[in-house]
């Protein structure tokens, strides 16, 4: 089989900053209380102008770039987000229509927070079978709109941004060969985490279920979810080295899913594993769901802790509940 290749990335985050400070003077909560629970210092919000695709597409067109190909090269789009700009049409189609790829086969992938990483699975796949040669994978997510701001166990955690990953069998430039990806879901564990608002559970909207605020995002027994978290986390990293024949003291990078500082550090923990190995933009970003292993990824290519030959491992955990993970050679 020809090998798969990632061509290049892209991110972007709202300009607004909410910070630890700012939620101070509405909940009864702190900077120091936050900050040890979560590692979360601040996260972004996008405008009320802006939707899911918004976000997107710049996000896109930096991935592109870097790749080499146009909107008219994708032959599939793929965005991964629980906040779509609309449940129909999908948010890949609002992107398409805005991108102009008119070409591309496009639809939407919903796997909480290891939605990056099940559209790369899905693109993987594609690209292998021959259906196609270009893949743009999208992780974009408005989780401020989908808050309880009153909660103040679950609305420190949210932000708002984009990443993407352009995935291709025949790159035109230096790329970077994704070795394996693996994906895994367990839904008689996924009341955890919970949006029930806008499904048919949860339909038509009414009065009754606005003022339950069964349209905002729960979590359940954060406890428990922390140690199912960590211990999904690392069975999908293992799942990777067994997959390539290596072991963990050949990555160079792990890049998780940013989604709370002590579930990282207890993954660290339990492998043996410096943090130091351990790629983290909580603190600036919150936790961005599906977007956020994607953030992170742009982020340390960009800035150059990607070195050509480092192996790299992204791993992620989400509601569903799903966890997954992707080995990379930089």
């Amino acid at each position: 089989m020809k090998p798969i290749y990632l061509a290049g990335t892209g991110s972007y985050l709202p300009e607004e900053v909410l910070t630890n400070f700012d939620l101070e003077k509405t909940l009864d909560t702190s900077d120091e209380w936050i900050v040890t629970r979560t590692g979360i210092r601040e996260r972004r919000v996008a405008p009320k102008d802006q939707a899911t695709s918004d976000l997107a597409l710049p996000a896109c067109r930096d991935a592109l770039d870097m790749s080499g190909l146009t909107p008219d090269d994708v032959d599939v789009i793929i965005m991964a987000t629980i906040t779509p700009d609309t449940h129909c049409p999908t948010g890949a189609n609002w992107l398409q229509a805005k991108l102009n790829a008119s070409r591309a086969l496009t639809f939407d992938v919903a796997a909480a927070c290891s939605g990056f990483i099940f559209g790369l699975h899905v693109a993987d796949k594609y690209l292998r079978s021959g259906f196609c040669k270009n893949v743009l994978v999208v992780a974009s997510e408005v989780m401020t709109r989908s808050t309880d701001w009153t909660d103040r166990s679950s609305c420190i955690l949210w932000g708002d941004g984009a990443g993407a990953a352009v995935l291709t069998t025949e790159p035109r430039g230096p790329a970077h060969e994704m070795l394996s990806v693996h994906a895994h879901s367990d839904g008689s564990q996924g009341g955890n985490l919970l949006l029930p608002g806008g499904g048919s559970a949860v339909s038509p909207i009414s009065h009754e279920s606005v003022d339950q605020k069964r349209h905002t995002i729960k979590l359940i027994e954060a406890s428990s979810t922390l140690r199912v978290a960590v211990k999904y986390f690392g069975e999908s990293i293992q799942e990777a080295l067994e997959a390539n024949t290596i072991v963990l003291d050949e990555i160079a990078w792990f890049i998780p899913h940013q989604a709370n500082i002590r579930i990282i550090q207890a993954l660290a923990k339990r492998l043996k594993v410096d943090m130091e190995r351990f790629y983290m933009t909580i603190d600036r970003y919150g936790n961005i769901s599906s977007a956020s292993c994607a953030i992170t990824l742009d982020e340390a290519a960009q800035n150059g802790a990607l070195k050509p030959g480092d192996l790299v491992c992204l791993t992620a955990f989400g509601g569903g509940i799903t966890w997954a993970s992707s080995l990379l050679r930089w």
